[in-house]
């Protein structure tokens, strides 16, 4: 990991499940990608809702981008693990609209 992205990004195994996150926060790398990548948000829009600054959200992008295998892995298997319990245990207005 470059020096500027290891200023700003933190891996520790008793904080958010082990999963890069920007240091001294609980938001993982994850997140930030889903925000930019997924919902379309700018970078300069995810620093201002959450008080982050730029270099923070760049330097998470960059790790993404680095470890882009890795974290796009984990989305999936966190997307199937929800879908499978969501199968598995439908919510109480699912089995009541379902009737």
């Amino acid at each position: 990991m470059s020096s500027i992205v290891s200023k700003h990004i933190a891996v520790t195994s008793d904080v958010c499940g082990g999963k890069p996150r920007i240091a001294g926060r609980r938001i993982t790398v994850q997140d930030v990608v889903i925000w930019h990548e997924r919902q379309g948000r700018s970078p300069d829009e995810i620093a201002t809702e959450y008080d982050l600054t730029l270099a923070e959200v760049h330097a998470a992008m960059t790790y993404y981008f680095d470890h882009r295998e890795e974290i796009d892995e984990q989305m999936r298997s966190e997307r199937k693990f929800a879908e499978e319990f969501q199968n598995q245990c439908p919510s109480l207005l699912t089995q009541r609209v379902g009737r």
